[in-house]
């Protein structure tokens, strides 16, 4: 009933203890050190700074008992301040790395590298062993891109080095460099968890595997492909304990909202969510998908993989090698009676003309496509040999989407535009505005001035007049004018109110949308 910062101030004033802000704060590494994390994890404390002999201890839950013990394990008298459990784990994630201790593993797999004289075919051991090196670094990677709020992770080799990224809030930042020897040991111990072939190294694979991190159960998708230099590996987490969000907190202007729904519960017909990779497409079907499945409904999904279970909803993942594809499972999935079907992507002919057929025969379907635009979408259907006719008939709206990085609220601080992003805002019919913010950087937003994403949305509506235009095979600019005389707000300018309403930057969105 109430919010965490509000229970952390009314603890604080009943226990007479102030509250520390550790966003704002660099902690000190040797008190870290000192702090075993085991200890600090379990009792939800972070040592803060010092004050002569005394230590200052946050912690999310006061009590004399826990002083004491912090003064037994720290061999010092300790003060206690008030933080939200959030922020505490965050400080730890933040501090103490799961990729600190890297360097000594590494070390130690150069010595048992040594050491061994095998085949290249023969499963060495410390792929294997739990406490081998190699396994342990693999860990701690995925560990660290877990708390890091990493959606993929790309293990690259290059000349001398192989070098670890992690995709955090839609860009890429490097974490770790490692030597280039342990590159193939690293991939090959992936490939092993996720019931790959180690053995060949030259054609793409991929695979999949669970992991259980911080008492989490998380699925990663894994693929592989050889690169010059040897095999480049891109890891995407799928943390299933993260809530699935709702239609409402999408991020979609109201006015979109409300249209969206309604279309959302036509009784047959297609709806399609355009995007690039990484775009939030499956995160905008399964919150649709949530907002209309009921008890009266019979809903059914065909995805590539499953990546949230829900109850009430019956999803079948492909399987390849038992002949189960996106076309196949749609075939068998229409004998099942269904309401509402979702398809996870429609990526072939086969699987779009059986998505449009079953639009027509008195089913709703929703799917993700890859495309630039809610009006490119389109085109890709018309160039993958649905009859212009069909496209006009079955499709009821397209939404293209983007996400857009939000400026991080522990740093939002003013600056000054360059002209050239000044340009850009006014040219694109950005809102007259004198004060621009942006992230200065922080420790809470790792210094990147931004923390967390939000969607930008364009509705294109199946009006009478658009049809027309489809089977007449407009251009794109004709089905876009068109759209927008009719009330459609593209991309840009959905983007540009909210650097308008100080959510994003400029520059953001420059990189996320801007020729659009």
């Amino acid at each position: 009933m109430i919010d965490e910062r509000t229970l952390t101030t009314a603890l604080s004033i009943l226990l007479a203890l102030p509250v520390v802000n550790l966003h704002q704060i660099d902690l000190d590494a040797k008190l870290l050190e000192a702090m075993d994390e085991e200890f600090a994890r379990a009792n939800l404390v972070v040592p803060v700074a010092e004050d002569g002999d005394t230590v200052i201890v946050a912690c999310a839950e006061p009590r004399n008992e826990l002083q004491v013990q912090l003064a037994e394990h720290l061999g010092r008298p300790v003060r206690l301040e008030i933080a939200s459990a959030s922020d505490i784990r965050w400080a730890l994630d933040s501090n103490y790395r799961a990729i600190a201790d890297v360097g000594s593993l590494v070390e130690a797999f150069k010595v048992v590298e040594e050491s061994r004289r095998r085949g290249p075919e023969i499963i060495p051991t410390e792929l294997i062993s739990d406490d081998a090196p190699i396994v342990q670094v693999v860990d701690r990677i995925l560990t660290q891109a877990m708390r890091d709020r990493a959606s993929d992770v790309h293990i690259e080799p290059s000349d001398d080095v192989v070098r670890v990224r992690f995709r955090i809030d839609g860009a890429l930042s490097e974490v770790l460099q490692l030597p280039a020897s342990i590159g193939p040991g690293l991939v090959s111990r992936i490939k092993i968890m996720a019931d790959m072939n180690i053995v060949e190294r030259r054609r793409p694979q991929d695979g999949q595997l669970t992991v259980t991190i911080d008492d989490k159960e998380v699925d990663v998708r894994v693929s592989t492909v050889a690169t010059i230099m040897g095999e480049k590996c891109v890891l995407r987490i799928l943390d299933k304990t993260r809530s699935l969000l709702r239609l409402a907190d999408l991020g979609m202007p109201s006015d979109t909202h409300h249209a969206y729904s309604k279309l959302v519960r036509a009784p047959f017909g297609m709806v399609l969510c355009a995007g690039p990779t990484g775009s939030g497409k499956t995160t905008t079907l399964y919150a649709t998908v949530s907002e209309i499945g009921n008890e009266a409904m019979n809903v059914m999904t065909i995805e590539d993989p499953v990546e949230y279970v829900f109850p009430m909803i019956n999803q079948i993942q492909t399987n390849d090698t038992a002949g189960l594809t996106f076309a196949t499972g749609l075939k068998s999935i229409l004998r099942q009676d269904p309401d509402v079907i979702l398809v996870g992507e429609v990526r072939d002919v086969e699987t779009t003309r059986v998505a449009v057929q079953s639009a027509l025969t008195g089913h709703f379907v929703i799917s993700s496509m890859h495309a630039t635009d809610s009006v490119a979408a389109l085109h890709r259907l018309l160039d993958m040999g649905i009859e212009s006719f069909l496209v006009a008939s079955s499709v009821l709206a397209v939404v293209g989407q983007r996400l857009l990085r939000r400026i991080c609220v522990s740093c939002k601080a003013t600056y000054s535009p360059t002209d050239e992003e000044i340009l850009f805002y006014e040219e694109s019919g950005g809102e007259p505005k004198d004060v621009f913010y942006h992230g200065a950087g922080c420790n809470y937003c790792s210094h990147t001035g931004y923390q967390d994403r939000i969607g930008i949305y364009e509705l294109l509506v199946m009006s009478p007049e658009i049809r027309r235009l489809i089977v007449g095979w407009a251009t794109q600019e004709e089905l876009r004018t068109l759209a927008v005389k009719q009330g459609m707000r593209t991309l840009r300018q959905e983007a540009l109110n909210l650097v308008a309403q100080d959510v994003t930057t400029i520059s953001e969105v420059i990189r996320s949308v801007y020729t659009l």
